[in-house]
C-alpha cells in the first residue's frame, strides 16, 4: 500500500523513520545491485523500474532491473513500479533503440513472456492517473491488486476498505471477473460487501446438521432495485435478530483426495461487485484438484496456489536476507573472532558517540555543519590512537 507524504517542510522529507527505510529495502528483496538479472530469465519476482527518458512511448513498455537503474539509466527520469512477477529485464533490447546496457549487452530483441500495464506509462488505476498526481486531484491512499498487480485508489475499489492488518491481499473487480470462480471463494472467506449497496436481511432458517444460521441476504443499489438474494452465514444460538458479520466464518468443508473442494462450496453467493479483500491465509483454501488447477491455468492465475507469491513473503524473504547476505555479516564471517569484536565494537562506538553529537547540537540549537562533522570523525581517531597506543586492541 501507498499513499502520499502529507503537507510539511521540506526538511522533513529528509526524516526517514527505521520502520520506512525497512520497508524500503525489503522491496529490493532478491535483487542484485551490481548485476543485471536478465541472466537470470524470468524472475520470480523481482523490484522493477521504469525508464521515462528511454522509453516514453507507451505503446512500447519496458521495465528495467535494480542493477540496470542505478547502472544504466543513472541520472535519468525513472520510476519505481513495486515488484512485478515473470518478469526479465528489458534494458537495452529492442524497444531502447540504439542504448545499449552496459552491464549485460547481449539480449534478445523481445522479452515475449513480460506482461505490461499502464504502469509502465507512469498511470494507474482504473483512473488512469499518475502516482503522486502531479495536477493535485488524487491524493488517496493506493493499494494493489495481487492479480494484475495494478495500483488503485481505495475509493476507487468499490468497496469497503478496512485496516491493513486485518485483511492482506486484494482482488480487483475486473481480476475477479476473468476467474470468476473466486467468487465463490469470496463468499466463504472474505466478508467486506460492496460499499455501493445496503444489506438487508430478508430470511433466517437453521441447518441442524451444520449449526449454522443461513442468513438471506440482499442488497439495495442507489437506484431502488435489488440484486439477487445470497446466503450468509451465521453461528448458531440467536434465532431472533441475528447479528450480522463483517467477516463471515470460515467454511469447514471436509474433503477426500482427489475431490474438488470448490463443488462442495458452491451454493453460498454474494454479489459480484467491488473488489474483494482476503485474510492472508486464503490461498490455502484454493482447492487443488486437477480440474481447478486446469482452471487456474486457463484464467492465468496459476500463481495463486503458490503461497510464496505473496507480497508478504518476498518482503519477509528481504528482511531475512536483503541482498542475499547482509554486507556487514558477509564482512564479519570472513574474520576471526578477536577482529569481528574490535569491528563491532568500532560500530557500537560510532553509533553512540553520534547520537550523542547531534544531540548536544539539537540541545545547544546549533546547526551542523561540514567543519562540525570532520571535527566530531578526527575526534573519534584521535580516540582511537589513544586508546591502541595504550595496548588496547
Amino acid at each position: 500500500m501507498a499513499s502520499n507524504l502529507p503537507d510539511s517542510h521540506p526538511d522533513d522529507a529528509l526524516l526517514v523513520t527505521d520502520e520506512e527505510l525497512e520497508q524500503a529495502l525489503c522491496v529490493l528483496a532478491g535483487s542484485d545491485p551490481e548485476n543485471c538479472s536478465y541472466s537470470r530469465g524470468y524472475v520470480k519476482r523481482q523490484a522493477v523500474f521504469a525508464c521515462n527518458t528511454c522509453t516514453p512511448d507507451a505503446t512500447e513498455p519496458a521495465g528495467i532491473c535494480l542493477a540496470c537503474a542505478n547502472k544504466c539509466h543513472d541520472g535519468h527520469d525513472i520510476f519505481e513500479l513495486y515488484t512485478k512477477r515473470h518478469f526479465r529485464c528489458d534494458c537495452g533490447n529492442g524497444k531502447f533503440g540504439d542504448f545499449q546496457c552496459q552491464l549485460n549487452p547481449a539480449k534478445d530483441e523481445r522479452n515475449d513472456k513480460n506482461r505490461y500495464n499502464h504502469n509502465f506509462s507512469g498511470c494507474y488505476c482504473t483512473c488512469d492517473r499518475p502516482y503522486p498526481d502531479t495536477d493535485g486531484q488524487d491524493d488517496d491512499e493506493m493499494i494493489q491488486c495481487v492479480i494484475c498487480e495494478d495500483w488503485f485508489h481505495s475509493k476507487h475499489l468499490g468497496c469497503t476498505v478496512v485496516e491493513p492488518e486485518e485483511l492482506q491481499e486484494m482482488v480487483c473487480e475486473t481480476c475477479m471477473n476473468k476467474a470468476p470462480f473466486l467468487w465463490t471463494y469470496a463468499a466463504h472467506f472474505a466478508g467486506i460487501q460492496p460499499s455501493c449497496f445496503k444489506q438487508i436481511d430478508v430470511e433466517v432458517e437453521v441447518e441442524e446438521k451444520t449449526a449454522l444460521l443461513f442468513v438471506s441476504v440482499c442488497f439495495s443499489k442507489a437506484d431502488g432495485t435489488r440484486t439477487q438474494p445470497f446466503l450468509h452465514p451465521q453461528e448458531a444460538g440467536i434465532r431472533s435478530s441475528p447479528r450480522k458479520r463483517n467477516h463471515p466464518e470460515t467454511s469447514k468443508v471436509n474433503t477426500t483426495p482427489g475431490e474438488c473442494r470448490l463443488k462442495k462450496l458452491q451454493g453460498l453467493e454474494r454479489p459480484r461487485l467491488g473488489a474483494v479483500f482476503w485474510p492472508y491465509s486464503w490461498r490455502s483454501e484454493l482447492c487443488t484438484c486437477t480440474n481447478c488447477k486446469k482452471a487456474y491455468v486457463a484464467a492465468e492465475v496459476q500463481f495463486l496456489m503458490d503461497q510464496s507469491d505473496t507480497i508478504l513473503a518476498y518482503e519477509k524473504r528481504g528482511l531475512d536476507e536483503p541482498f542475499g547476505q547482509h554486507p556487514l555479516m558477509a564482512l564479519l564471517s570472513s574474520m576471526d573472532r578477536v577482529q569481528q569484536l574490535e569491528v563491532l565494537y568500532g560500530i557500537n562506538e560510532l553509533t553512540s558517540s553520534l547520537n550523542e553529537f547531534l544531540e548536544q547540537c539539537v540541545s545547544e540549537g546549533k546547526t551542523v555543519t561540514a567543519e562540525a562533522v570532520h571535527e566530531f570523525f578526527a575526534e573519534l581517531r584521535a580516540r582511537k590512537k589513544r586508546r591502541t597506543d595504550g595496548g588496547f586492541q
